[in-house]
């Protein structure tokens, strides 16, 4: 046999190629393969004090590809991050998703393509148990706020002009708001979100530097999860917003979003809202502003 490697699965590459080649040109041949993002995978997570440059090199060098975007049906993605000046503008000051609610200074989203979310579970438990078996995942980090989500709305503010969904974690955007509303039950969530889609966001989106508002819900995470990631919270009866921003939050935030606490009311409980800028892929800019 010619020179080869062998995985630590103990195959080796030749057997690999031989084996699985044809399976890829199998899987790629059947199955949804639309562009619409039908699921979601949005994570916010506190790197432990004085492993803050460590985490952005790890997750922006290494994480970021192999932990996601290297991933079957996994098509888009991008990193958000709050400075300090951000994280106090976050509400409510008590927080169910967040505590204290400053917590989580970076945001990651990413799109799953739509009827890919079992295929894609599969492959995502499976690679991050090879990752982390071979010292590829870094430990001093706190998942605040991690969930697999499908997706139930979106709300745009210029119609059918401008970027569309699909496009939202490619299009450069100056920020991102995200916002979590708890409800009672099913019935109240179903409720609140008909009521958000049809009246409250295109109210609120009109004139605003919102050009979108992505609505998604949780999705519980599968028993062989990694044991750092704890369980979805409010599966039944919770709402995720994510709103696409034209403009710094930083310079619109009083005129435009520091009341969004009250866009719950009369059906569901406000329990974040917090802004984001994005990343400059590659560098550390804005690690020495997050403390």
């Amino acid at each position: 046999m010619s020179e080869e490697t062998r995985d630590t699965t103990g195959a080796t590459s030749e057997t690999y190629s031989g084996t699985c080649s044809e399976t890829y040109a199998e899987l790629a041949s059947v199955g949804p393969y639309g562009v619409r993002p039908g699921h979601a995978l949005i994570t916010m997570v506190e790197p432990h004090p004085g492993h803050e440059y460590a985490y952005n090199r790890w997750y922006e060098d290494d994480h970021y590809y192999a932990g996601a975007m290297a991933m079957p049906w996994m098509y888009a993605g991008r990193r958000w991050v709050a400075t300090r000046e951000l994280q106090e503008l976050r509400r409510p000051e008590k927080s169910a998703v967040a505590q204290p609610v400053t917590a989580g200074c970076y945001l990651s989203t990413y799109w799953v393509t739509e009827g890919r979310y079992d295929e894609h579970m599969k492959w995502t438990v499976g690679i991050n148990k090879r990752l982390n078996h071979d010292g590829r995942v870094h430990q001093e980090r706190t998942h605040v706020f991690t969930s697999f989500q499908d997706h139930e709305a979106t709300v745009y503010r210029d119609g059918a002009a401008g970027p569309r969904d699909f496009h939202a974690l490619d299009h450069p955007y100056a920020g991102l708001v995200l916002q979590v509303v708890d409800t009672e039950g099913p019935e109240e969530r179903a409720a609140l979100l008909e009521r958000l889609r049809t009246r409250e966001l295109p109210r609120r989106l009109a004139g605003s530097p919102a050009a979108m508002v992505t609505v998604f819900r949780p999705t519980p995470l599968p028993g062989d999860r990694m044991t750092y990631v704890k369980q979805v919270e409010g599966v039944d009866t919770r709402l995720t917003l994510l709103w696409f921003l034209e403009r710094d939050p930083r310079g619109c935030w009083t005129e435009h979003f520091s009341d969004l606490e009250s866009l719950g009311a009369g059906g569901g409980r406000v329990e974040l809202v917090a802004p984001f800028i994005p990343t400059v892929p590659g560098t550390d800019r804005y690690v020495d502003e997050l403390r």
